[in-house]
């Protein structure tokens, strides 16, 4: 596809994160995903080249150009390795941006630049194992004691919860308060009271580190509070437009990919004296697939652009990141049906593709959640 009216920029930042991801990340994305765990050294190369920093403006130490070139390179980041991808986007958009938008002089200058450089990963501790979409409806609790907050409870589904050195918790602070009694703490994870219960196990992503943690009795100075108190929901809804540009753009780089090895082995596979390619079945759905990658990335880069400008973009984020990760499901899908009973098997990337790719229409809201949005914004759409 041609580039879209991309910036000298934007372009050259695509091609720095695409020869990097090609040469440094994609031949060694099957061990990692063996082993569950990116390679350390791999990350302190995201963080030499800014790749972790690309939402930070260059007084706090990182390499903001646009919100655009971010959604280029996590494409290209996830095109070569989805668990990658996935570190890059939850480190910048919801361990970056919250402190970015809501922290104070101190607390920017204590963890932007390590957070933008890569010296310290950053995770969102917001989900519970029984409050997912419903934000509000949080267990764990926090109480100021004597100068502290002291917090209690359990988080679900932490990305970067093993690796990460500062973790971003939300707990309740006033309880009779509902909605407005939660609240934003800067913790960091070599606390004595955060602790990883344990790594998940899933069907994709699988370097990723997905975990479970526990606060018990988890101390931290009472300037640790990030925003005012009881601001906790509004921090945490304040970033689901990057978030959301960040995952569609995830979503977008594993259906590229996916489809760039069927085009590869459509155009070498021959049956009945041809490429496979020159059946009309298999030429038809690679347009398809072709077509709507395109359209994905149309709904991306529109996104992007509004939020580069500082304009509302909840419902554009929400229906790029609907329509582009249920795309990545179908387009890997249709990768593995065109690579027949080898697409089935793990010598050939597609597989992997495959189950990458369904976790971009659950984590940063789920499709449901998606079009319940896009949905509520339709009651004030002007005819």
């Amino acid at each position: 596809m041609q580039d879209l009216e991309l910036t000298e920029e934007q372009v050259m930042i695509r091609d720095m994160a695409r020869e990097f991801a090609r040469n440094e990340i994609a031949p060694h994305a099957h061990a990692w995903e063996e082993a569950g765990w990116i390679d350390d050294d791999l990350v302190d190369k995201l963080g030499e080249l800014g790749l972790l920093g690309m939402i930070v403006p260059e007084q706090w130490g990182g390499t903001y150009i646009d919100y655009v070139a971010y959604a280029l390179a996590v494409e290209e980041i996830s095109a070569a390795d989805a668990a990658t991808g996935t570190l890059m986007s939850v480190h910048s958009s919801v361990g970056c941006g919250p402190i970015l938008n809501y922290g104070s002089d101190s607390q920017k200058q204590q963890w932007l630049e390590k957070l933008a450089s890569g010296k310290a990963i950053g995770c969102f501790c917001l989900t519970e194992p029984h409050a997912g979409s419903e934000a509000h409806n949080l267990r764990t609790r926090a109480e100021l004691k004597d100068g502290e907050w002291v917090l209690n409870g359990a988080k679900q589904f932490v990305s970067n919860g093993k690796r990460a050195q500062l973790a971003i918790v939300f707990a309740v602070t006033d309880p009779q308060l509902g909605k407005r009694g939660l609240s934003a703490f800067l913790v960091p994870t070599d606390n004595p009271g955060y602790s990883v219960d344990r790594m998940e196990h899933k069907m994709g992503i699988r370097a990723s580190d997905t975990c479970a943690v526990t606060l018990n009795e988890c101390r931290i100075p009472a300037d640790h509070l990030l925003g005012e108190r009881g601001k906790g929901l509004a921090i945490a809804l304040s970033n689901l437009e990057g978030g959301r540009i960040g995952i569609a753009a995830q979503a977008l780089g594993i259906a590229r990919a996916a489809f760039e090895a069927a085009l590869a082995y459509a155009r070498e596979r021959v049956q009945f004296d041809k490429p496979i390619i020159e059946h009309q079945s298999i030429s038809n759905l690679l347009a398809d697939m072709h077509t709507r990658i395109n359209a994905s990335r149309l709904l991306v880069l529109h996104a992007a652009r509004l939020r580069t400008a500082g304009k509302p973009c909840l419902s554009e984020a929400s229906q790029a990141k609907l329509f582009a990760s249920e795309m990545a499901e179908w387009v890997c899908s249709k990768a593995v049906q065109i690579h027949g009973g080898y697409g089935y098997l793990e010598d050939y990337p597609v597989e992997k593709f495959y189950r990458d790719a369904r976790i971009t229409q659950i984590y940063e809201g789920s499709s449901e959640i998606q079009r319940l949005l896009i949905a509520r914004e339709l009651r004030h759409y002007a005819l």
